[in-house]
């Protein structure tokens, strides 16, 4: 009886009888807010599927970065010259990639539209020319890879012959500089050879007015000459003896070094070569003409020159827009049986240019 008086007068200094019961209750509550065991917990227990996926690429990505941030410098600082050559060669499988990318958007383009190449604006006539160029340099080193184990002599064969193997894209800036006025160097000893020929030829030629004005063309020595100069030869070079069809073996030869293209074929795959590179050239001339030489940049304008016989590497940007723009005149007024002229003038406008004579 005294012990439940004592359990009475508890309950009343606490204000109210509790039952054990609703008292564990009320422990289990608060704890489960948070007042009793600390912050909340978010209900959200588990990342879903997707964003578990999201979260480890963002993570492996992050990883490999840093990875490859720590690797680049090892290089640097342990191997200078081979991180120099492995940072052109991965920019240039960069440029490579994205050069094969867009000509694949040309082409799809050219497909879907039924456009013809040379319909094309002059920018992507000049990506497509420039890629396939590049492919065929690089179809040699694709084939000598095939056998087991050949890459290891591929690898020593483009670190031994960079000039012959590779395209500029794996280039450095020195190199090339230094490649473009080798390759210029070369088809430069063609320029006598092929005045030579046209010095042989001018007997053959009925027209006594035009065997005066071309024999003072070749012996314009050190000069160079005037638009009118050379187009005033217009029917000289659209039929015998200088029409593309009546061109000896041995000036079809000099003409392909004069363009940079091989010459140890036979005759007749040399002057089929010649006339669909002389008519690409004339397209390209065409599209360039509508878009206007003063939307080209230096680099646009000094590779225009230079695809044309003009050594543009030493040359001002100035210098090199005022000749693209004779050599444009001259190519916009041909036709298409008059090619011959053009394929000839990459000697005539160049030789004797100012700034050329070296």
């Amino acid at each position: 009886m005294a012990l439940s008086r004592v359990c009475w007068a508890r309950s009343a200094v606490w204000g109210s009888a509790v039952t054990p019961g609703h008292f564990v209750t009320r422990r289990l509550q608060l704890g489960r807010s948070g007042l009793a065991w600390g912050a909340p917990r978010s209900s959200k227990l588990h990342l879903s599927p997707k964003a578990d996926v999201k979260n480890l690429m963002s993570y492996v990505v992050t990883k490999t970065k840093a990875i490859n941030g720590k690797y680049h410098r090892f290089l640097g600082r342990h191997f200078p010259r081979f991180y120099v050559l492995y940072t052109i060669f991965m920019k240039g499988l960069q440029m490579l990639w994205a050069d094969a990318k867009k000509a694949r958007r040309i082409k799809t383009n050219m497909w879907k539209h039924n456009i013809k190449f040379h319909q094309l604006p002059y920018r992507e006539m000049e990506h497509l020319r420039q890629f396939r160029q590049d492919v065929t340099k690089c179809l040699f080193l694709g084939i000598i890879s095939i056998p087991p184990f050949a890459n290891y002599l591929v690898f020593l064969l483009m670190y031994l012959f960079p000039r012959q193997l590779l395209i500029r894209h794996f280039w450095t800036p020195k190199q090339q500089t230094d490649f473009l006025d080798i390759y210029h160097a070369f088809r430069k000893q063609s320029h006598p050879e092929i005045i030579s020929y046209l010095e042989k030829v001018i007997p053959l030629i009925s027209d006594a007015g035009l065997r005066w004005r071309l024999t003072d063309l070749c012996t314009k020595r050190g000069t160079h000459p005037a638009i009118h100069d050379i187009l005033a030869l217009r029917e000289c070079f659209s039929n015998h003896p200088l029409g593309m069809n009546q061109l000896q073996a041995l000036h079809v030869k000099a003409l392909s070094r004069a363009m940079l293209l091989t010459s140890y074929l036979p005759p007749p795959l040399l002057r089929h070569r010649l006339k669909t590179h002389t008519t690409v050239i004339h397209q390209l001339d065409q599209a360039l003409a509508k878009l206007g030489i003063g939307q080209l940049t230096t680099q646009e304008v000094k590779s225009a020159c230079y695809l044309r016989g003009l050594n543009s590497t030493h040359i001002g940007e100035d210098r090199c827009r005022t000749w693209l723009g004779e050599w444009l005149q001259i190519s916009c007024s041909l036709k298409e049986a008059e090619l011959s002229l053009l394929l000839h003038n990459v000697v005539l406008l160049s030789t004797n240019y100012l700034g050329t004579r070296r």
